[in-house]
């Protein structure tokens, strides 16, 4: 009985996007469990001091939401510049590009 590399191909596909979307969880619930820890901790300092808001309170929540906004969308957004069918096509000039290495070295 011969493999089915398409059937395998998919399953490692479909395995690695699994441990992406993992991975962004993850990170989102170290983010929120952080973040509140954080707060509280300066809650606890005061951080409305002389009723005036103090901005870096929030400041590690807002750059680092930046890099889990980035995270998000290279696990869930569509992939404008380099999406499927980039790679698709990618994947088949390095499959050409090594057949033509080999007949060379045969």
């Amino acid at each position: 009985m011969e493999p089915n590399y398409q059937e395998e191909e998919r399953f490692k596909v479909a395995q690695k996007k699994v441990k992406d979307i993992k991975g962004f969880y993850v990170h989102l619930v170290v983010y929120l469990f952080i973040n509140a820890a954080i707060i509280i901790f300066n809650s606890q300092k005061s951080f409305f001091d002389n009723g005036s808001f103090q901005i870096s309170s929030f400041s590690t929540a807002f750059y680092w939401g930046i890099g889990l906004f980035a995270h998000w969308a290279s696990v869930f957004g569509p992939n404008l510049f380099l999406g499927k069918k980039w790679e698709e096509r990618k994947i088949k000039e390095m499959m050409e590009k090594k057949k033509e290495e080999k007949r060379k070295w045969e």
